[in-house]
Protein backbone atom coordinates (compact mmCIF):
# COMPACT_ATOMS: atom_id res chain seq x y z
CA UNK A 1 0.00 0.00 0.00
CA UNK A 2 1.58 3.06 -1.28
CA UNK A 3 -1.27 5.35 -0.17
CA UNK A 4 -0.29 7.34 2.20
CA UNK A 5 2.69 8.81 0.24
CA UNK A 6 0.09 10.98 -1.84
CA UNK A 7 -1.50 12.48 1.27
CA UNK A 8 1.34 13.21 3.59
CA UNK A 9 2.68 16.53 2.25
CA UNK A 10 6.21 16.72 1.00
CA UNK A 11 8.46 17.65 3.98
CA UNK A 12 10.13 20.14 1.48
CA UNK A 13 9.02 20.73 -2.26
CA UNK A 14 11.22 23.28 -4.47
CA UNK A 15 10.51 24.15 -7.87
CA UNK A 16 12.83 26.27 -10.48
CA UNK A 17 14.29 27.80 -7.57
CA UNK A 18 16.63 31.08 -8.09
CA UNK A 19 18.34 33.24 -6.08
CA UNK A 20 21.05 36.29 -7.07
CA UNK A 21 22.42 38.75 -5.40
CA UNK A 22 22.44 42.31 -7.61
CA UNK A 23 23.64 40.40 -11.02
CA UNK A 24 24.99 36.94 -9.43
CA UNK A 25 22.82 34.19 -9.54
CA UNK A 26 23.87 31.97 -7.20
CA UNK A 27 20.86 29.43 -7.90
CA UNK A 28 20.22 28.78 -11.19
CA UNK A 29 16.69 26.83 -11.16
CA UNK A 30 16.70 23.79 -8.30
CA UNK A 31 14.25 21.28 -8.18
CA UNK A 32 14.19 19.04 -4.90
CA UNK A 33 11.58 17.35 -3.38
CA UNK A 34 12.17 15.79 0.32
CA UNK A 35 10.10 13.42 1.77
CA UNK A 36 9.30 13.54 5.49
CA UNK A 37 12.14 11.56 7.43
CA UNK A 38 14.65 11.51 4.65
CA UNK A 39 18.06 12.60 5.41
CA UNK A 40 19.69 14.41 2.43
CA UNK A 41 23.58 15.17 2.61
CA UNK A 42 24.61 18.24 0.22
CA UNK A 43 27.58 18.09 -1.33
CA UNK A 44 29.73 20.25 -3.68
CA UNK A 45 32.35 22.69 -4.04
CA UNK A 46 32.53 26.33 -2.18
CA UNK A 47 30.36 28.62 -3.76
CA UNK A 48 28.19 26.07 -5.41
CA UNK A 49 25.11 27.67 -3.36
CA UNK A 50 24.51 24.83 -1.26
CA UNK A 51 24.15 27.05 2.11
CA UNK A 52 22.13 30.03 0.53
CA UNK A 53 19.94 26.45 -0.77
CA UNK A 54 19.70 25.83 3.30
CA UNK A 55 18.89 29.40 3.94
CA UNK A 56 15.86 30.17 1.71
CA UNK A 57 14.18 26.83 3.34
CA UNK A 58 13.88 28.12 6.42
CA UNK A 59 13.40 32.32 5.12
CA UNK A 60 16.71 33.68 6.25
CA UNK A 61 17.34 34.29 2.16
CA UNK A 62 14.42 35.88 -0.16
CA UNK A 63 14.76 34.12 -3.50
CA UNK A 64 13.24 35.83 -6.96
CA UNK A 65 11.95 32.92 -8.97
CA UNK A 66 10.33 29.13 -8.27
CA UNK A 67 8.25 28.20 -5.09
CA UNK A 68 9.27 26.52 -2.22
CA UNK A 69 7.22 24.57 0.30
CA UNK A 70 7.41 23.19 3.76
CA UNK A 71 5.32 20.32 5.01
CA UNK A 72 2.61 21.65 2.53
CA UNK A 73 2.88 25.42 3.02
CA UNK A 74 4.06 27.87 0.36
CA UNK A 75 6.84 29.98 1.94
CA UNK A 76 5.40 33.82 1.78
CA UNK A 77 7.87 36.58 2.66
CA UNK A 78 5.48 39.16 3.62
CA UNK A 79 3.71 37.53 5.77
CA UNK A 80 5.08 37.56 9.20
CA UNK A 81 3.02 34.93 10.80
CA UNK A 82 3.61 32.63 7.73
CA UNK A 83 7.11 33.31 8.69
CA UNK A 84 6.61 32.30 12.35
CA UNK A 85 5.24 29.12 11.72
CA UNK A 86 7.89 27.95 9.04
CA UNK A 87 10.68 28.88 11.36
CA UNK A 88 9.00 26.76 14.06
CA UNK A 89 9.02 23.79 11.44
CA UNK A 90 12.49 24.14 10.43
CA UNK A 91 15.26 24.88 12.73
CA UNK A 92 19.13 25.37 11.09
CA UNK A 93 22.39 24.81 12.91
CA UNK A 94 25.07 26.69 11.38
CA UNK A 95 29.13 26.44 11.43
CA UNK A 96 29.34 28.92 14.17
CA UNK A 97 27.24 27.76 17.29
CA UNK A 98 25.98 31.06 17.98
CA UNK A 99 25.08 30.05 21.61
CA UNK A 100 24.42 33.83 24.14
CA UNK A 101 27.75 33.59 25.56
CA UNK A 102 25.81 35.83 29.08
CA UNK A 103 23.56 32.64 29.40
CA UNK A 104 23.53 29.10 30.93
CA UNK A 105 23.16 25.89 28.38
CA UNK A 106 20.33 25.90 30.15
CA UNK A 107 18.65 28.90 29.30
CA UNK A 108 20.29 29.03 25.97
CA UNK A 109 17.94 26.04 25.03
CA UNK A 110 14.98 27.52 27.48
CA UNK A 111 15.13 30.81 25.87
CA UNK A 112 13.53 30.79 21.85
CA UNK A 113 10.19 28.14 23.44
CA UNK A 114 9.41 30.14 26.05
CA UNK A 115 9.33 33.52 23.93
CA UNK A 116 7.24 31.56 21.39
CA UNK A 117 5.25 28.69 23.48
CA UNK A 118 3.91 29.77 26.43
CA UNK A 119 4.82 26.68 28.51
CA UNK A 120 5.82 26.75 32.55
CA UNK A 121 8.94 27.18 33.26
CA UNK A 122 9.19 23.98 34.86
CA UNK A 123 7.66 22.06 31.51
CA UNK A 124 10.48 23.71 29.52
CA UNK A 125 13.34 23.32 32.43
CA UNK A 126 12.36 19.51 31.90
CA UNK A 127 12.29 19.61 28.03
CA UNK A 128 15.54 21.33 28.00
CA UNK A 129 17.04 18.59 30.26
CA UNK A 130 15.69 16.03 28.53
CA UNK A 131 17.21 17.79 25.17
CA UNK A 132 20.71 17.93 26.99
CA UNK A 133 20.41 14.27 27.93
CA UNK A 134 19.80 13.47 23.99
CA UNK A 135 23.18 15.23 23.64
CA UNK A 136 25.08 13.65 25.95
CA UNK A 137 25.41 16.46 27.83
CA UNK A 138 22.92 16.03 30.96
CA UNK A 139 25.29 17.66 33.12
CA UNK A 140 26.23 20.95 31.90
CA UNK A 141 22.87 22.60 32.17
CA UNK A 142 24.27 25.41 34.70
CA UNK A 143 27.60 25.36 32.62
CA UNK A 144 27.78 28.46 30.37
CA UNK A 145 29.60 28.12 26.82
CA UNK A 146 32.88 29.40 27.16
CA UNK A 147 33.35 26.60 29.96
CA UNK A 148 32.49 24.39 26.89
CA UNK A 149 34.41 22.78 23.94
CA UNK A 150 33.71 23.63 20.73
CA UNK A 151 32.37 19.97 19.95
CA UNK A 152 29.98 20.39 23.25
CA UNK A 153 28.93 23.78 22.53
CA UNK A 154 27.59 22.16 18.45
CA UNK A 155 25.72 19.83 20.59
CA UNK A 156 24.36 22.44 22.92
CA UNK A 157 22.71 24.39 19.48
CA UNK A 158 21.58 21.12 18.33
CA UNK A 159 19.57 20.73 21.09
CA UNK A 160 18.79 24.74 21.19
CA UNK A 161 17.46 23.84 17.57
CA UNK A 162 15.71 21.10 18.68
CA UNK A 163 13.78 22.76 21.90
CA UNK A 164 11.07 24.34 19.22
CA UNK A 165 10.44 20.83 18.41
CA UNK A 166 10.68 21.31 14.37
CA UNK A 167 9.93 18.46 11.82
CA UNK A 168 12.98 19.27 9.43
CA UNK A 169 16.71 20.04 10.79
CA UNK A 170 19.13 22.05 8.33
CA UNK A 171 22.63 21.78 9.30
CA UNK A 172 25.09 23.87 7.54
CA UNK A 173 29.10 22.91 7.59
CA UNK A 174 28.10 22.18 11.62
CA UNK A 175 31.66 20.21 11.63
CA UNK A 176 33.53 22.33 9.93
CA UNK A 177 34.58 24.96 12.50
CA UNK A 178 35.88 22.13 14.81
CA UNK A 179 38.90 20.47 15.42
CA UNK A 180 39.23 17.16 14.29
CA UNK A 181 38.95 14.54 16.80
CA UNK A 182 35.63 16.54 18.30
CA UNK A 183 33.43 16.13 15.17
CA UNK A 184 32.55 12.31 15.75
CA UNK A 185 30.80 13.50 18.98
CA UNK A 186 28.38 16.10 17.06
CA UNK A 187 27.80 13.35 14.14
CA UNK A 188 26.91 11.35 16.16
CA UNK A 189 23.92 13.26 17.82
CA UNK A 190 23.15 13.88 13.94
CA UNK A 191 23.13 10.14 13.05
CA UNK A 192 20.86 9.40 16.52
CA UNK A 193 18.71 11.94 14.99
CA UNK A 194 18.45 10.61 12.10
CA UNK A 195 17.52 6.97 13.07
CA UNK A 196 14.64 8.66 14.99
CA UNK A 197 13.02 9.47 11.77
CA UNK A 198 14.07 13.63 11.50
CA UNK A 199 13.84 15.20 8.45
CA UNK A 200 17.35 15.92 7.45
CA UNK A 201 18.87 18.19 5.12
CA UNK A 202 22.88 18.45 5.56
CA UNK A 203 25.65 20.77 4.08
CA UNK A 204 28.59 18.52 4.39
CA UNK A 205 32.26 17.85 3.93
CA UNK A 206 32.31 14.83 5.59
CA UNK A 207 31.89 12.36 2.65
CA UNK A 208 31.74 8.96 4.86
CA UNK A 209 29.20 9.88 7.29
CA UNK A 210 27.42 11.63 4.45
CA UNK A 211 27.93 8.03 3.04
CA UNK A 212 27.15 5.85 6.13
CA UNK A 213 23.73 8.01 7.16
CA UNK A 214 21.42 9.88 4.62
CA UNK A 215 19.48 8.42 2.14
CA UNK A 216 20.03 10.63 -0.85
CA UNK A 217 23.34 12.45 -1.78
CA UNK A 218 22.80 15.87 -4.10
CA UNK A 219 26.14 17.03 -5.56
CA UNK A 220 25.68 20.79 -6.57
CA UNK A 221 27.87 22.25 -9.19
CA UNK A 222 27.68 25.75 -10.30
CA UNK A 223 23.82 26.69 -8.67
CA UNK A 224 22.26 23.86 -9.85
CA UNK A 225 21.51 19.73 -8.70
CA UNK A 226 23.93 18.55 -10.91
CA UNK A 227 23.78 14.52 -9.35
CA UNK A 228 21.80 13.21 -7.40
CA UNK A 229 21.09 9.30 -5.98
CA UNK A 230 21.74 7.22 -3.08
CA UNK A 231 25.18 7.51 -1.30
CA UNK A 232 26.85 3.96 -3.03
CA UNK A 233 25.77 4.67 -6.19
CA UNK A 234 27.10 8.28 -6.27
CA UNK A 235 29.98 7.87 -4.85
CA UNK A 236 30.61 4.48 -6.67
CA UNK A 237 29.75 5.36 -9.32
CA UNK A 238 29.59 8.98 -10.41
CA UNK A 239 28.02 9.69 -13.58
CA UNK A 240 29.39 12.85 -14.48
CA UNK A 241 32.65 14.50 -14.82
CA UNK A 242 32.53 17.60 -12.35
CA UNK A 243 31.32 14.92 -9.36
CA UNK A 244 34.13 12.24 -10.41
CA UNK A 245 35.94 15.60 -10.27
CA UNK A 246 34.49 16.87 -7.12
CA UNK A 247 35.43 13.36 -5.40
CA UNK A 248 38.72 12.42 -6.57
CA UNK A 249 39.82 16.32 -5.12
CA UNK A 250 38.72 15.17 -1.89
CA UNK A 251 41.80 12.28 -1.75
Amino acid sequence: MHTADTTEPLAVHIQGLRKSYGNHEVLKGIDLQVKSGEVIAIIGKSGSGKSTLLRCINGLETFQHGSLGVQGQALVYHDPMAMRALRQQVGMIFQSFNLFPHLSVGKNIMLAPSLVKQLPASELHQRAQDLLAQVGLAEKFEAYPDQLSGGQQQRVAIARALAMAPSILLCDEITSALDPELVGEVLAVVESLAQKGMTLLMVTHEMNFARKVSDRVIFMHQGLVHEVGAPQELFSNPKTPELQQFLSSLH
